[in-house]
């Protein structure tokens, strides 16, 4: 595998074509923090989303030198699942001179230097919830759709126990031409089948884990969703919000690249 520089050189004295050198460029990934991590700083370029940095699990301490890390590689770091600890290591250990954004209901912080700028794309995603109690997960797939240039339309609290709720924000989502809707609910996890059979765009359903006694924890929002007969829904996994903002910029940037 080539180096950075190696690989611009290579273009440079027209050893390969600029489309050889993108294919090139893709393959670089892999920057080690020693025996403790290894980032994949080009995960952007090859996959249009960031490496997002999932803090469950990971001591205030490794948190912090990863983000270091990806923040001097890529001028951004997005770190999910923070516990409070966390936030707080990382809120003291960088200087003024980044931006630092913290969303306490996603549990996300993202830190940025000055001078990283998120390029809008045109890409356009809508993002419902059943229930309030939903929103974190929700706001989860929110930061990822924007740090990677989505305009999101949000919409919470519309969930079928009052389905009447529903009507505005689906003809606003039409209204916005949105390439893709991502409907987050637990309990019966109803309201992503009832948007997949009112639109004519893809439908991401994220079950939650809020229910509780018979199909506690999510599951059957999740066995709901995947059982709809409403063709066009695709499911990802119980309180996967990461995950869902990923598919949904993906599903997003393509449609705005080809609509320009």
């Amino acid at each position: 595998m080539y180096s950075l520089r190696e690989v611009l050189d290579k273009v440079a004295k027209k050893e390969i074509s600029p489309v050889e050198a993108e294919k090139l460029l893709k393959m670089l990934a892999v920057d080690e923090i020693g025996c403790l991590a290894k980032l994949d700083g080009n995960r952007e370029l090859r996959k249009g989303i960031p490496e997002v940095i999932l803090a469950e699990g990971k001591s205030s301490v490794d948190v912090v030198e990863i983000s270091k890390r990806l923040l001097s590689k890529n001028g951004r770091v997005i770190v999910s699942r923070c516990s409070q600890e966390q936030v707080q290591e990382i809120k003291e250990a960088f200087s003024k001179n980044v931006l630092l954004e913290i969303n306490d209901k996603a549990r996300m912080v993202v830190v940025k230097q000055k001078t990283f700028v998120v390029k809008p794309t045109g890409g356009k995603i809508g993002l419902l919830t059943a229930g309030t109690s939903d929103i974190p997960i929700a706001e989860e797939a929110k930061i990822i759709a924007q740090e990677m240039g989505c305009t999101v339309f949000s919409t919470y609290d519309v969930g079928v126990a009052g389905i009447h709720r529903l009507i505005e924000p689906i003809k606003e989502a039409l209204s916005k031409d949105v390439d893709v809707i991502v409907v987050v609910a637990g309990r019966e996890g109803a309201l992503a089948s009832v948007v997949s059979g009112l639109v004519d765009v893809p439908v991401i359903g994220v079950p939650t884990s809020n229910s509780y006694g018979f199909g506690e924890k999510g599951l059957s929002a999740l066995m709901a969703m995947l059982q709809s007969c409403s063709l066009g829904l695709a499911v990802v996994n119980i309180d996967g919000g990461v995950a869902a903002g990923a598919v949904a910029t993906l599903i997003a940037n393509r449609a705005a690249k080809f609509r320009k």
